[in-house]
């Protein structure tokens, strides 16, 4: 019996799930001068841009569960480059936020972006009309 459906030049998955490990790949030579991982980057995008965040929104930002992000947040801290902290209101909360040492860290990472926007071969409108498609596929994922 013949089955397209399972043909993985008709699966949609496939090439998200390449071009992703690609892309992380590719990270690999601007993060380690920073002595970060492309998920320790991520993370830091997240505090560069809001200085402090609680650690359960910070999970949801990044599509990430607490037990990746709890040993994440350690190696970070131990870095020196995060603060984690009890909100005083309610123990159960954790805070993270930047130390001056992660904060410094901003400008040696700036110019990564642009170091991988050369990696990946699309116009800027492309580039933007992918990165709506994959939000918008995130957001179904946020319905169910």
């Amino acid at each position: 019996m013949d089955c397209p459906q399972l043909k993985l030049e008709n699966q949609l998955c496939f090439p998200l799930y390449a071009a992703s490990k690609e892309i992380t790949r590719r990270y690999a030579p601007y993060l380690e001068p920073l002595d970060l991982t492309y998920t320790q980057y991520i993370v830091m995008l997240v505090l560069w841009e809001e200085k402090k965040c609680n650690v359960s929104e910070l999970g949801k930002k990044l599509f990430l569960d607490s037990g990746t992000l709890t040993p994440l947040l350690k190696k970070l801290e131990a870095k020196g480059y995060i603060q984690r902290t009890r909100e005083q209101s309610d123990e159960r909360c954790l805070s993270v936020s930047l130390t001056a040492e992660g904060e410094s860290l901003k400008r040696k990472a700036a110019s990564v972006p642009k170091s991988m926007a050369s990696c990946v071969n699309l116009s800027d409108t492309e580039a933007k009309a992918l990165y709506t498609l994959l939000y918008k596929v995130l957001e179904g994922f946020g319905e169910g």
